[in-house]
C-alpha cells in the first residue's frame, strides 16, 4: 500500500529512446499548442475535462504546456509478464512510452497498450483508429477511482461522527446536524413508501449508502477538482448492477409469477407478454445508469462550453462583454447543477426502492 501512495506524487520521467515526441502528439491530438481559441481546441478540452485519467490535473497552461497537479498509480496485469506497478509520470501526458522490467507501454486516448521501446502502434486495417496491441488488465488508480475513494473517506467520517452522537444519547453535532434530516427523509419519503413499514429496514443501508454517495459525488464534480465520478459510465453501470442484483436476489413468487405467467390473463397474452416483461427486468438497471450518466455529463459539458465562450471571445472579439455574459450563465448553470446533484440522487434512490418494492410486494389472491 505503501509504494502504491508512493506512485501518486509527481515524479519526472526519465527519457525513453525513440519515445513520440510532444509535436507528435499534439499534432496526433489536433492542438497545436498556445491558447484554447478554435472549435476543435475547446471540444477536445471539455472532453478531456469530462474523461477519466491516470493524472490528477488541478491547473493546465496551454501556451507554456505545463501542468500543476500529481501522477496517479498504474497497476496492471500483463500476461506474459504478470503485475506492473509504476507511476503515471512514465508516461507524461502521453508523451512518453513507459518501459517497466523490460517490456514497454504506451498511454493512447486513456487506453494503455503494449508497444516496443519506440511506442509504436499498429492499427485495425478497416478503420485505421482503433490500435490492435495487446492491451493489459487495468487496475490503475485513475482520477476516477481517487474521486471514489475520496467520496468514501468523506462518507465514513461524517456518518462515523453521526453514529457516535447516537451512541451517546447526544443530539447529532457539526456534520451531524446536515445528515440526520437527509436519512430521515430517505427513510419516511423513500424507503416507507415504496418498500413498506415491514421489509423496508432490510434495504435501509443500501438506500442510505447509494444515496449518500451519488449526492456528494455530484457535488465533488461541481468543485475546481474536477471530478466527473458520476459522470463516468462504469460507476453509474455498477450502481444499478447493485440494484439489479438487490431486486432479483429479494424477488418473492409472486414478483417473479407476475412476469413469467401473469394472473388473471388469457394463455394467448401471457405468452406475449412474458417476454415483454423479461426485457423489462433489462432495460430498468440501463435506465438508471444512463440517466445518472447523461444528465451529469451534459452539466459538465455544458458549464465548460459557456466558460470556454468567454475565452474564445476574448481571442476573437477582443471585448469582455462577452466574458461578462458567459460568466452569467456559467453560474446560473451551476445552481441549476447543484439542484440536478440532489435531484440525481433522489431519483436514483426513489427508483431502487421502487423495483425493490415490487419485488417483495405481497399480492392478495382472493
Amino acid at each position: 500500500m505503501a509504494s502504491v501512495l508512493l506512485m501518486s506524487f509527481p515524479l519526472k520521467a526519465n527519457p525513453v529512446e525513440g519515445k513520440p515526441t510532444q509535436e507528435a502528439h499534439s499534432q496526433e491530438s489536433g492542438h497545436h499548442g498556445g491558447a484554447v481559441d478554435s472549435k476543435e481546441e475547446v471540444s477536445e478540452y471539455i472532453a478531456h475535462h469530462v474523461k477519466d485519467s491516470h493524472d490528477f490535473t488541478l491547473f493546465a497552461d496551454g501556451e507554456k504546456g505545463t501542468h500543476t497537479g500529481f501522477h496517479l498509480p498504474v497497476i496492471l496485469w500483463d500476461k506474459q509478464s504478470g503485475l506492473k506497478m509504476f507511476s503515471s509520470c512514465l508516461f507524461d501526458y502521453e508523451n512518453n512510452v513507459a518501459t517497466v522490467g523490460g517490456d514497454s507501454y504506451r498511454l493512447h486516448h486513456g487506453k494503455i497498450y503494449k508497444t516496443d521501446k519506440a511506442g509504436n502502434l499498429t492499427y485495425d486495417a478497416k478503420h485505421g483508429e482503433h490500435p490492435t496491441n495487446q492491451m493489459p488488465l487495468d487496475f490503475s488508480i485513475t482520477k476516477t477511482v481517487l474521486g471514489m475513494l475520496l467520496t468514501s473517506l468523506l462518507l465514513l467520517l461524517g456518518f462515523g461522527s453521526l453514529a457516535r452522537g447516537y451512541n451517546a444519547n447526544a443530539l447529532p453535532k457539526g456534520i451531524g446536524r446536515f445528515l440526520e434530516p437527509l436519512v430521515i427523509y430517505v427513510k419516511e419519503e423513500i424507503a416507507i413508501p415504496n418498500i413498506g413499514e415491514k421489509k423496508y429496514r432490510k434495504y435501509m443501508g443500501y438506500l442510505l449508502t447509494v444515496f449518500f454517495f451519488v449526492l456528494l459525488a455530484n457535488l465533488l464534480g461541481l468543485t475546481p477538482l474536477g471530478l466527473n465520478i458520476t459522470g463516468n459510465l462504469a460507476v453509474t453501470a455498477c450502481l444499478a448492477l447493485i440494484t439489479f442484483l438487490i431486486v432479483q436476489f429479494s424477488g418473492n413468487k409472486d414478483y417473479w409469477k407476475h412476469i413469467f405467467w401473469m394472473p388473471g390473463v388469457p394463455v394467448p397474452l401471457k405468452i406475449l407478454l412474458a417476454p415483454i416483461e423479461l426485457f423489462g427486468i433489462i432495460v430498468k438497471p440501463i435506465a438508471l445508469m444512463l440517466r445518472l450518466f447523461a444528465n451529469m455529463t451534459a452539466g459538465h459539458i455544458v458549464v465548460m462550453a459557456l466558460i470556454s465562450i468567454a475565452f474564445v471571445a476574448k481571442q476573437k472579439l477582443g471585448t469582455p462583454m462577452a466574458s461578462g455574459m458567459s460568466l452569467f450563465f456559467t453560474l446560473f448553470i451551476m445552481c441549476l447543477e447543484l439542484l440536478v446533484a440532489f435531484l440525481q440522487a433522489y431519483i436514483f434512490t426513489l427508483l431502487s426502492a421502487l423495483y425493490i418494492g415490487t419485488a417483495v410486494e405481497e399480492h392478495d389472491h382472493h
